[in-house]
């Protein structure tokens, strides 16, 4: 454990032998984030993804540069089908530790095997469309997509969980189990998992109640030995005498029922054979209607679903549109991993204005905002400058339209300015805002400029700018 202050060895002491600083508490919490992590290990060991998660989350939560938790929580997202979290890690723990790092090879797996990232990709696009399908209430379609996602990535475990509810909802509790069971051999701690097992569990249950025995006879006598169930007549005589009543009631009345068969029943065949006839024609014509009529009714579904499927592929294309929510995904991942193999910065900043283009990203979820932000992070010392220098040129040159969206670019980069560059920047933003005849906007860069920079002497200049506007 290494100083916080100055970087040295720490001893067993609560101070450094090097600096003096108080290192007490920082030890608890190196200590507490250990823990969480070789409880997280642990529960990797016997396959209890969730909690192992959770675990180096709050590992995390105490020392986000730990990072043996971040590389293993990022193999955890890996063996959950999680790919784009697990990169996220992965990138964050290489610019924590660039060197000596196995997170380097996490990724140069991933990026040496393209079949792979594109079979990735293709998850991704497949299952997002299958949420889609499920909310629009097309199950059978969903169930169709989710296996082919499957068979790209058997581990997908949100893709199981997915597809074994659409199998409880169409109450096929057999296949649901079987789904069910795949997600525990994943992750055999998982809480959804769980949920949907008890639920497909408390449907499968015998009923207990409905298993009855049969009622007692009457007039007899029922013991049990052993696993058979004897049953006696308590009067044997009387049974015998009942048996041939029984017999001479059953002659006679084999002998009226063949009268009765000569006389009243073969006359009346021919007639019930001509109304049976009669009745299935009935029965076949009835069953023509019906189908005439719901060849009409599918018919007129045909059209419905025609007219409605206009707003279908609008809505589609804004998830796998060129500038949908999939694309935009599926570029930010090229973007990093241009960055990671070539590092160019350039190139990886072009298609992070891309993205902020097209949507916002304080609107997307942690892992995306997590990966868009590391990956700021690492062009920012290398495309600040240049989006400075260019941004001057314009001004220089009178150029003010085009020089304000370079300087609101250099602003966005603003982490790999020095402070005199970065003053700048502001300042010369503002000037280009004034001197475009935008006067809202230049008030309020001004502003920003006395804001963040007091004391300086571009500040100095904004107020008297302001003055003078006013």
């Amino acid at each position: 454990m290494f100083c916080y202050n100055c970087g040295r060895q720490l001893s067993e002491h609560d101070f450094c032998t090097a600096c003096g600083a108080d290192v007490s508490l920082y030890k608890k919490i190196m200590s507490i984030s250990n823990m969480y992590y070789n409880e997280g290990l642990e529960r990797a060991g016997v396959r209890d993804l969730s909690g192992a998660i959770n675990s180096l989350r709050q590992s995390l939560k105490f020392n986000k540069n730990n990072v043996e938790a971040r590389n293993l929580l990022g193999l955890i997202y890996y063996e959950t089908g999680e790919v784009v979290a697990a990169l996220s890690e992965w990138v964050i723990s290489k610019n924590l530790r660039p060197e000596k790092n196995i997170a380097d090879d996490y990724i140069n797996r991933l990026q040496s095997n393209t079949s792979r990232l594109e079979s990735i990709n293709q998850t991704i696009k497949k299952y997002n469309q299958s949420l889609v399908l499920c909310a629009q209430g097309s199950e059978d379609y969903a169930a169709i997509q989710l296996k082919k996602v499957l068979s790209l990535n058997p581990k997908f475990l949100r893709a199981h969980q997915l597809l074994a509810l659409i199998f409880i909802h169409k109450e096929e509790w057999e296949k649901a189990e079987r789904e069910i069971n795949k997600c525990l051999e994943i992750d055999r701690n998982n809480t959804v998992t769980l949920r949907y097992m008890k639920e497909v569990k408390g449907m499968t249950a015998p009923d207990e109640n409905a298993r009855g025995g049969k009622p007692k006879k009457e007039g007899a006598l029922r013991y049990q030995t052993d696993n058979e169930i004897i049953i006696q007549p308590l009067n044997p005589k009387e049974q015998r005498k009942a048996s041939v009543t029984a017999l001479i009631n059953m002659g006679i009345g084999l002998l009226v029922g063949l009268a009765v068969m000569y006389f009243l029943v073969m006359p009346a065949a021919k007639t019930n054979a001509r109304n049976e006839a009669q009745a299935t024609i009935q029965k076949i014509t009835q069953e023509a209607d019906d189908k005439t009529y719901q060849i009409q009714r599918l018919e007129d579904e045909l059209k419905t679903l025609q007219s409605q499927s206009g707003s279908w592929e609008q809505k589609l294309d804004g998830y796998v549109g060129a500038d949908g929510t999939l694309q935009t995904l599926d570029n930010l991942i090229k973007a990093a991993t241009v960055y990671l193999a070539n590092g160019d910065a350039k190139v990886a900043a072009e298609s992070l204005d891309v993205i902020e283009a097209n949507l916002k990203v304080e609107d997307m979820n942690d892992t995306f905002k997590g990966l868009y932000e590391a990956l700021s992070g690492l062009v920012a010392p290398a495309v600040a400058n240049d989006y400075y220098n260019r941004g001057y040129e314009q001004y220089r040159t009178d150029n003010f339209a085009a020089a304000i969206p370079i300087f609101e670019r250099t602003i966005q980069y603003g982490a790999g300015l020095n402070a005199e560059k970065k003053v700048d920047a502001y300042f010369y933003l503002a000037q280009a805002y004034l001197k475009n005849d935008q006067k809202e906007e230049a008030k309020a860069a001004f502003n920003k400029v006395i804001e963040l920079f007091p004391g300086s002497e571009r500040a100095a200049s904004a107020k008297r700018v302001l003055a003078d506007m006013e």
